[in-house]
This record gives C-alpha cells, sequence and structure tokens, in this order.
C-alpha cells in the first residue's frame, strides 16, 4: 500500500509539472526568509509591498487557490493570499537572497514546539520529534520533510525550524554532530511504521534537517516543522 501511495504522489507531481498545475489544492501561506547584505539598498517603494504585490500577481496568473483570511477569527478571505510571512536577516556583502516557502495548513497544523529543560538533553529532543512524528500520523500528508530547530527561545526555535524546511535535500548540517544527529533521528522516524500517507511502511519522512540557535542556560527549545510531500519552496540570488 506505502508503495502504491508513493507512486501516486510521483504521477501526481508529474500532472502537475507537465500541465502547470498546483500539486495539491492547498496552494499554502507563503513565507519568505530574506538575506540582506548591509551595502543592498532598495529604492522605488516598499520591499514589503514589493513582495506582496508578487504574491499577489503569483496566485492570480496561477490560478492558485487563495487561502489567507484577513483576520483569525472574523475569516475574512483577502482575495489574493496576502500578506506574506516576511524573516529577514542582515549579513555582510551586496546580494540580496530570497527564499520562498509555500507552506500548507494540514502540515502546518501537526508542528510542535516543546520548552525542554536542559537536562532533558539530546534524548529528550529525540523522544520529543518521534512523539510528534507518530502522533501527527496521516494527518500531514506523509511522506514528510521535517525542520527541527533546537535552541534561541519561545518565538526564534519556531523560525528556524520552518527555515530547515528549505535547506536542500541530502545537505546535512555543516556540524558533524548535527549531521550524525539528522541521520539518526530521520531513522528512527522511519522506524515508526507511519508511512504514506499514514498507511503503514518504511518511508515516513524524506528527509530531516536541524538548525540550531544560542539558547539561554535554564532552556531547551525544541520545535519541529512538518512539511507534506508537496515540499514547495524557491529561492533567487540578486
Amino acid at each position: 500500500m506505502g508503495q502504491e501511495v508513493l507512486r501516486t504522489i510521483i504521477d501526481n507531481a508529474a500532472i502537475a509539472r507537465n500541465e502547470q498545475a498546483p500539486l495539491c489544492q492547498d496552494c499554502g501561506y507563503v513565507i519568505a526568509f530574506l538575506t540582506i547584505g548591509q551595502e543592498v539598498h532598495f529604492s522605488g517603494g516598499s520591499l514589503t509591498e514589493a513582495i506582496n504585490e508578487g504574491v499577489r500577481q503569483g496566485y492570480a496568473e496561477g490560478y492558485l487557490r487563495k487561502s489567507i483570511v484577513s483576520d483569525p477569527l472574523q475569516r475574512v478571505n483577502t482575495g489574493d493570499n496576502t500578506p506574506a510571512i516576511i524573516h529577514t536577516q542582515l549579513v555582510p556583502g551586496d546580494e540580496f537572497k530570497i527564499d520562498l516557502l509555500f507552506k500548507g495548513q494540514g502540515s502546518e497544523n501537526m508542528s510542535r514546539l516543546a520548552m525542554l529543560k536542559p537536562a532533558d538533553g539530546v534524548e529528550g529532543v529525540r523522544e520529543f520529534v518521534l512523539r510528534a512524528v507518530d502522533e501527527a500520523g496521516p494527518n500531514p500528508c506523509p511522506p514528510l520533510i521535517l525542520g527541527v530547530g533546537i535552541g534561541g527561545n519561545f518565538e526564534k526555535v519556531t523560525e528556524i525550524s520552518k527555515w530547515a524546511t528549505a535547506r536542500p535535500i541530502g545537505q546535512y548540517h555543516p556540524d558533524p554532530y548535527y549531521a550524525a544527529l539528522e541521520k539518526s533521528l530521520l531513522d528512527d522516524v522511519n522506524k515508526l511504521g507511519v508511512g504514506p500517507m499514514g498507511l503503514g511502511g518504511r518511508t515516513t519522512a524524506l528527509w530531516l534537517a536541524i538548525e540550531t540557535f544560542p539558547c539561554h542556560i535554564a532552556g531547551l527549545p525544541v520545535a519541529i516543522t512538518t512539511v507534506c510531500h508537496s515540499a514547495r519552496h524557491k529561492s533567487a540570488t540578486l
């Protein structure tokens, strides 16, 4: 059954590519990670508005579903999938890099945050990740791309877990300690037996990436961002 699901996913991807159609009816919340060189200067208007205008045009011209509501409780659709969520990082240099993620909400609903104790250590991180994936079951549409953030604080750890999902598959963490942890965690996740679409099998996740950030001596924040098999992102450098 798991193999049949994987074949169907591959067929769906081929149809989407050939017909220029969405992989899934949930065309995502646009998340932009901006890496801006300190020597870069933007002129002619607002950078935030330029990004949102790109989202408006892209979702209209691509006939993509508009999924964003202007208020979380009153639920009025914005009609153009804006605004995007924008994260900005300043770095030395004269280049501007933009990474766009198109995040479906079904898998986003299965993302989790834990404020562990420092004494929980790496085994506490492992237990949290495995429990989150196991409890999610079929809901995030596996096979998954998993981003794990470790460190920072309450808000930073979720940001870096999302950023981890944009790393190319096969590009391990530069620190050998975390590269080994990525490999062992992915192996443990696939031993859970959730499988494609939760129907059982050895392929619960296709990839797992870890990002870290310094943290307070009294805390060990951990977050996991779950991304469905329709893991859509694009990068450009100017």
